[in-house]
C-alpha cells in the first residue's frame, strides 16, 4: 500500500469517527461521504443517503437555490459561506427540531477536482436556550414600554412562529363569565379562530384547568381536530397562562403544520412563554384596574363625575337633528342626618341600596353615574319634558320606598333637578351645572320633588360663580380693602372705635357691594379667609395709625359664624396681637345672631376664649334675628348693636323708640356697652341721647371711610354742629349710599 493510500484510510478513518457530523458532496453536488455523527444528526442511515444530492439535507428554505450556489461557486471560485460558519435549522427523519453550526471547506485534489466538505455542529440547545432570551428581552421591553397588551400580544406570537417553522401560535384569555377570546392569531385560519371563541368555561371546567395543564389540549384542540387538519393544522402544542395566585387567566397554543410527535422544541418554547403571557396579563389586569378607579365610583360601580363629563361630550357630538337627552340631577335629602345617626359603614351601604334603584328603572342606553356623597346623575336619551317628568316621579317614588338598612328602616325622600339638551346648554359643564341649581332649587321648595332648570336662576348661578372666581382671585392678590365708620361717644361726641368693613373693586366689575360679594364668599367657602384678612389689617391700620399720630382706641371686626367654629380662632388673634404689640382692648370682635343661636360648645367655647384674652365681644345686628335673651346673659359680651331698622323713622315711630329704650336698659343692666347703628339726622341723635345710649355710629358723623380719611376726620376733630344741617331738616342718606 503506497504512503498517499495509507494517507487517504487515515483521513477517512478520522472523519469517520469525528465527533461533529461530516459530509462530502462531489462534482455533481450527490454525497459521497455521510459518517456516523451525521446519521444521528439527521436521523437518516447512511446507505439512504451515500450518492443522493445534498439537498435532500438541505432545510426546506434554502433547497432551491442551493445546487446553483454551489454551481457559481465552482465557476467562479468565490463564495461567501466557505470558509466561515452559519446557523441552520431542520428537522431531522423523526420530525425532532435541529440547529446546526454549519462549516463549509472547498477541498481540491491532486486531479484538480474539487469537493466541498461540510461539518454540522449540533447546537440546538444553546441555540434555543439564546432565542428564549431573545424573546424574554422582547417582550420585556415591550412591557416596560407601555405597549397595549393587543400589540404584545402579536408581539410575542410573530415571533414564536419565527422560531418554530410551520407554526401557528395563539395567545388566548379567559374572560370573566368564562368566555374564550383570542387575544392574537397572526396566521390562525378565521374559521377555527371563530371556534375557539365559542368555548364557554364553567366554574368546574376552570378547575379542571387549574390543577390539570393538560386540560388545555382537550379545550383547544381535541376538541376540533378534524376541523384543524381540514384547515392544514396536524398538532397543537397548549398550556394554560396562570397568575400569581394560581387562577387560570389564559391558554396559550402553537398548532403546528407538520407532524412534530418527536419534536420537544415547540413545546419547550411554549412552556417558556407562560412566565411572559402571565405578566401581560396580569399588567393589563392592573391597568383595567386603574382605568376602572379612574373612571367609576369604588362604592357603587357606577360612572364617576369625571366619567360621566366624557361620556356626556360624546353623547352632544353624536347629536343630529332633533334628538335631545335629558340630565336628572338627583340628592338624598337629609342624607347628613343618616350619616349621622348609622355611621359611615352603614351609609355606605344605604348608598349602595339607592344605587341598585336608579340601576332598576334605568333601561339600556341610560347614564347612571354618582357625581358624589349623595348626588347621583342619569343621562336619559330621547327626552323631552313630558317623558322627563315621568321619569322625575319615577326617580322620586323608587327611592321613597321603605329601605332596610341593619337593623332599621328608613322611608327617605330625593330631590331632582332636570336640564335638557340643548335648551340648557351646549356642553356638559353647563347641563350639570344647571341641573345641579334645579335640584337645589327643589330642595328648597320642600324638598322630595322635581324641578326643571330656569334659565333666570341659571343665569343668576353663573354670575355667583364668576364673583367668586374673581373674588378668590383678589384675595391672593390682596386687592380687597378696609374702610372704617368712626363710632362716638353720644354725650362728647368723642371717636371711641371704628368698625372695618370690607371694600371690593374689581378692574372689570367695578364696585360690589358687601351685601353681595360677602354672601358669594359664605356660598363659595372663602369667607374664613376674608375674616383672617380683615383682622390682620385692621391689626397693622391700627399701628400705622398709631405710628402717625391718629389714636383710634378700637377697631371692630366682624366675623361670621364658620370662623367660631373654629378651634384656633382665639390663638390666630392673640398670635396677631402679640406680632403688632397691640393691647386686646384695641380689638372688637363682632359677632351676628346666628353665632348666638348656634349652640355647640366648640363655638361656645371659642367665644369665651376670645373674651379671655381681653378682647371686645358685640353683638352686631341686635334684634333682627331670633335673639334670645337667655343666651344674651351666658355669652361673655361687652357690646350690644342696635340694628339700622330700627332707627328708621325713628323720631315718628313710638313702637321703634320703645324697643330701642329696652335694648339700652338690658344692656345696661348687664354691663355691656349699647352701640346704635344708622344714625342719620340731629332728631335721632338727641332722642337717643336722652334715651341714655353709649355710642352712635352713622352718616350724621362719617360714612365708612378709606384710612389715609380717616386721618383727615380725626384731625379736623368734626362735632356733630359741623356734621348736622340746621334745626328742623332732617338730613336723611339715600339707601344707595349708606350700603356697607
Amino acid at each position: 500500500m503506497s504512503k498517499s493510500h495509507l494517507s487517504a484510510e487515515v483521513l477517512l478513518s478520522a472523519l469517520e469517527q469525528a465527533i461533529d457530523a461530516t459530509v462530502i458532496i462531489d462534482d455533481k453536488n450527490n454525497v459521497i461521504f455521510f459518517n456516523k455523527a451525521a446519521e444521528n444528526l439527521w436521523g437518516l442511515p447512511r446507505q439512504d443517503v451515500i450518492g443522493k444530492n445534498v439537498s435532500s439535507l438541505v432545510p426546506l428554505q434554502h433547497r432551491a437555490d442551493h445546487d446553483s450556489f454551489i454551481d457559481t461557486n465552482r465557476r467562479t471560485g468565490v463564495s461567501k459561506i466557505v470558509g466561515t460558519s452559519r446557523e441552520v435549522e431542520f428537522s431531522r427523519a423523526d420530525g425532532e427540531y435541529i440547529c446546526g453550526e454549519l462549516s463549509l471547506s472547498k477541498v481540491l485534489t491532486g486531479e484538480g477536482r474539487i469537493y466541498y466538505m461540510g461539518v454540522m455542529k449540533n447546537v440546538t440547545n444553546e441555540s434555543q436556550q439564546r432565542k428564549i432570551l431573545i424573546l424574554q428581552n422582547d417582550v420585556l421591553q415591550a412591557l416596560a414600554s407601555d405597549m397595549l397588551i393587543q400589540d404584545v400580544a402579536d408581539l410575542l406570537c410573530r415571533r414564536v412562529e419565527g422560531f418554530v417553522p410551520g407554526a401557528v401560535a395563539v395567545l388566548m384569555l379567559i374572560m370573566p363569565d368564562g368566555q374564550l377570546r383570542v387575544l392574537s392569531s397572526p396566521t390562525l385560519p378565521k374559521r377555527f379562530r371563530t371556534a375557539l371563541e365559542t368555548v364557554q368555561l364553567s366554574p368546574s371546567a376552570m378547575e379542571k384547568l387549574r390543577v390539570d395543564p393538560k386540560q388545555a389540549n382537550r379545550l383547544v384542540w381535541d376538541s376540533y381536530r378534524s376541523l384543524g387538519i381540514s384547515l392544514g393544522l396536524q398538532q397543537c402544542f397548549s398550556t394554560p397562562v396562570k397568575t400569581q395566585t394560581g387562577e387560570v387567566s389564559g391558554i396559550f397554543a402553537l398548532y403546528s403544520r407538520d407532524d412534530a410527535r418527536h419534536n420537544s422544541w415547540p413545546q419547550r418554547i411554549v412552556d417558556s412563554c407562560i412566565p411572559f403571557c402571565a405578566l401581560a396579563f396580569e399588567q393589563n389586569a392592573t391597568k383595567q384596574h386603574i382605568s376602572h378607579l379612574s373612571n367609576f365610583d369604588s362604592l357603587t360601580g357606577l360612572l364617576n363625575r369625571s366619567s360621566v363629563h366624557k361620556v356626556l361630550e360624546g353623547m352632544i357630538a353624536k347629536q343630529e337633528g332633533n334628538h335631545h337627552f335629558a340630565i336628572f340631577m338627583l340628592d338624598i335629602d337629609r342624607f347628613r342626618d343618616i350619616n349621622d345617626a348609622l355611621g359611615h359603614v352603614y351609609a355606605d351601604q344605604f348608598l349602595v341600596e339607592i344605587a341598585q334603584r336608579i340601576r332598576s328603572i334605568a333601561k339600556d342606553g341610560y347614564i347612571v353615574s354618582r357625581s358624589g356623597g349623595d348626588e347621583f346623575v342619569v343621562a336619559v336619551p330621547n327626552c323631552r319634558n313630558d317623558d322627563a317628568i315621568k321619569f322625575a316621579e319615577m326617580l322620586i317614588a323608587t327611592i321613597a320606598k321603605p329601605m332596610q338598612i341593619g337593623q332599621n328602616t328608613l322611608t327617605i325622600s330625593c330631590s331632582v333637578g332636570i336640564s335638557t339638551f340643548p335648551d340648557n346648554g351646549p356642553d356638559s359643564e353647563s347641563l350639570l351645572s344647571n341641573a345641579d341649581v334645579a335640584m337645589r332649587q327643589a330642595k328648597a321648595d320642600g324638598r322630595g320633588t322635581y324641578r326643571f332648570a330656569n334659565s333666570e336662576k341659571n343665569q343668576v348661578a353663573q354670575d355667583r360663580l364668576v364673583l367668586g372666581s374673581a373674588l378668590r382671585d383678589s384675595l391672593a392678590r390682596g386687592a380687597l380693602n378696609l374702610h372704617y365708620q368712626p363710632q362716638v361717644r353720644t354725650h362728647t361726641l368723642e371717636l371711641c372705635g371704628v368698625e372695618a368693613l370690607s371694600r371690593w373693586h374689581h378692574p372689570h366689575l367695578g364696585n360690589i357691594f358687601p351685601s353681595r360679594f360677602i354672601a358669594v364668599a359664605e356660598e363659595t367657602g372663602q369667607i374664613e379667609a376674608i375674616g383672617r384678612w380683615s383682622l390682620q389689617e385692621s391689626c397693622r391700620q391700627m399701628v400705622q395709625w398709631d405710628k402717625d399720630g391718629i389714636h383710634v382706641p378700637t377697631v371692630a371686626v366682624n366675623l361670621s359664624a364658620v370662623h367660631f367654629r373654629n378651634r384656633a380662632l382665639p390663638e390666630y388673634i392673640s398670635n396677631l396681637l402679640d406680632h403688632y404689640k397691640l393691647t386686646p382692648d384695641r380689638l372688637t370682635v363682632e359677632i351676628t345672631e346666628s353665632v348666638m343661636m348656634d349652640s355647640s360648645s366648640d363655638t361656645e367655647e371659642v367665644l369665651q376664649a376670645i373674651r379671655n384674652l381681653g378682647t371686645g365681644l358685640s353683638m352686631d345686628d341686635f334684634g333682627t334675628g331670633y335673639s334670645s335673651l337667655s343666651r344674651l346673659t351666658r355669652l361673655p359680651l361687652t357690646e350690644i348693636k342696635i340694628d339700622r331698622s330700627f332707627i328708621n323713622d325713628f323720631e315718628h315711630d313710638t313702637n321703634a323708640q320703645a324697643v330701642t329704650m329696652a335694648v339700652i336698659g338690658i344692656g345696661s343692666r348687664l354691663g355691656m356697652t349699647v352701640v346704635t347703628e344708622g344714625v342719620e339726622t340731629e332728631q335721632q341723635r338727641r332722642l337717643l341721647e336722652e334715651l341714655k345710649c353709649d355710642v352712635m355710629q352713622g352718616y350724621l358723623f362719617a360714612k365708612p371711610l378709606a384710612p389715609k380719611d380717616l386721618e383727615q376726620w380725626v384731625r379736623q376733630r368734626r362735632t356733630i354742629k359741623n356734621l348736622a344741617e340746621p334745626a328742623g331738616k332732617a338730613k336723611t342718606v339715600s339707601e344707595k349710599n349708606k350700603s356697607n
